[in-house]
């Protein structure tokens, strides 16, 4: 017959176990929403930059080629389903460096009426646009670290949680020349 104390060790221990099952599956479900959060931020920022990039193609400021690559790039990223959205977007990326290569495409978009503001807006869009990859990457990272650990796969913390995939994407911003009338603090 098992001493008292025997008893007690084996219930401290799964009670321990169970405390530490139960905070590694409280941190996995954490990374989880926060990939949801983070995926939501970079959506947001890639329909900004798409919207921002169809109404300057739509607006007649810049010339017809450059005006046609860049609505078909983004009316491709603002209509791509999910599995084709990274080409979708990438292509985007690749138009906006092409159209603004020559910095006298950024100076018809400056000279418009309401310019100014336009051309503010599409560099914030860019600038916000690998910020928010780059958030989103770090927490399926670290979700796909936690998930890889034995215990979360014996015991399947992980539930039916999708495992978490990266978004990768051509993210490069184009160069774009600062625009003098604004501070850095202006965003």
């Amino acid at each position: 017959m098992p001493t008292l104390t025997t008893v007690i060790w084996i219930v401290v221990a799964l009670l321990l176990v169970g405390v530490y099952l139960s905070w590694t599956a409280g941190r996995l479900d954490r990374l989880h929403a926060r990939i949801d959060a983070a995926r939501a931020a970079l959506d947001a920022a890639l329909l900004r930059r798409a919207s921002i990039a169809q109404e300057l193609a739509t607006a007649g400021v810049l010339d017809p080629a450059a005006s046609m690559v860049l609505h078909q790039a983004a009316h491709g990223a603002r209509q791509a389903d999910q599995d084709q959205r990274e080409v979708a977007e990438s292509e985007l990326s690749q138009a906006l460096r092409a159209v603004f290569a020559e910095s006298a495409q950024f100076e018809a978009v400056r000279a418009a009426p309401g310019g100014r503001e336009t051309a503010a807006d599409l560099s914030a869009a860019v600038r916000r646009v690998p910020m928010a990859r780059r958030f989103h990457n770090d927490a399926v990272r670290a979700a796909r670290a936690l998930r890889r650990h034995r215990t979360v796969r014996w015991f399947r913390l992980a539930g039916h949680a999708p495992f978490p995939l990266a978004f990768e994407m051509d993210d490069e911003p184009p160069r774009l020349p600062a625009d003098p009338g604004r501070g850095p603090s202006a965003e």
